[in-house]
């Protein structure tokens, strides 16, 4: 049963060659810089627009959907060789700009590294979900009939992955902006005594879903004891609610059956990552904790720690509506200011 995925696990065999083209990119003068704020270092990209980008712009970038801007992380995200030549085809920041820019006003100034995010958010949603900078040959009418929105091809032109990346725009309905306030990074370790769903076993992955967002790791054939250690990305909206997290049995034939479900409370995370502010400033030492109770379900309290400079809490699941399972999950806080 094919999904779509944001993240991916490195695939073994691999050549190296595909990554060194990536780094080998970013390292060109023009894409040292943020494209759309012009802040230095950038360690995100957009696989399908072909830019890099800065964290804070990142996570705009997110908002707007995989449908627009599919954000991945150039060191932590394994890049499909699709991906990396879709990249290489564009040619970096300038090459992009000078489409997605070509009709910027004259005198209008772009966001800065320091902008706030209405400005930055305003900004980068009229360079690339309304088109208003485009060349107008290029735009899509928002009243053209939705079509599905095809994969990204090597043999793609730019101004055909343009157009690609825009397709089902008119189809996705907008609740007004989205303000985020960092980013999530969940690992998600192992499994423990799954439920058995197929014959003997099962074939096991995890789905998180936080707001709008949905991202799945990849399916371990028979084992009820499944080890990931895959991590995962997620924008957290300034309305956050808990992060919920369902295993499924993968079929091939029929639906996937659920093998239980749990979700987490970020609370005691966020809050105490926020009272520290900037982590780097502290040694190790435990910040915040979320306490077992009879109304989650957590195995053991989980506590929130500070780790060579970093926000993180490991969290140990007993999985609910399900004859048995656990799951062990790590979170790391990363605020949208680092």
């Amino acid at each position: 049963m094919s999904r779509n995925m944001n993240h991916r696990p490195m695939e073994l065999g691999r050549p190296a060659s595909g990554k060194r083209k990536l780094k080998d990119l970013l390292l060109q003068k023009d894409n040292r810089t943020c494209a759309d704020c012009g802040a230095a270092d950038p360690k995100w990209a957009s696989a399908n627009i072909g830019v890099f980008i800065c964290l804070k712009c990142c996570g705009v970038h997110r908002s707007l959907g995989t449908h627009i801007s599919k954000v991945l992380s150039v060191t932590l995200d394994e890049w499909s060789d699709d991906e990396i030549e879709a990249m290489t085809e564009v040619g970096g920041n300038s090459s992009a700009n000078s489409i997605y820019e070509a009709f910027l006003p004259k005198g209008y100034s772009k966001p800065g590294p320091d902008a706030g995010h209405e400005e930055r958010s305003k900004f980068i949603r009229s360079k690339y979900e309304l088109q208003e900078f485009l060349k107008p040959s290029l735009r899509i009418n928002s009243a053209s009939k939705p079509q599905e929105t095809p994969k990204i091809s090597v043999q793609t032109s730019f101004s055909r992955k343009i157009m690609d990346s825009f397709r089902s725009n008119s189809s996705k309905p907008t609740d007004g902006m989205v303000e985020f306030i960092g980013l999530l990074k969940v690992k998600v370790i192992k499994g423990t005594n799954l439920a058995i769903r197929d014959m003997m076993t099962s074939d096991p992955y995890v789905i998180l879903t936080l707001g709008r967002q949905t991202l799945q790791t990849t399916v371990v054939k028979s084992n009820l004891n499944p080890v990931w250690n895959e991590e995962l990305m997620l924008s957290v909206p300034q309305r956050y609610g808990p992060l919920q997290l369902r295993v499924f049995d993968h079929d091939l034939f029929s639906a996937d059956d659920i093998m239980g479900e749990a979700e987490i409370d970020l609370q005691p995370l966020i809050t105490s990552a926020m009272a520290f502010g900037d982590a780097g400033m502290f040694g190790n030492m435990q910040i915040g904790k979320w306490l077992k109770s009879h109304d989650n379900a957590l195995l053991d309290d989980s506590t929130v720690n500070i780790v060579d400079g970093k926000v993180r809490q490991a969290v140990s699941l007993k999985l609910q509506n399900v004859e048995c399972g656990e799951l062990d999950l790590e979170l790391e806080w990363m605020p949208l200011e680092q």
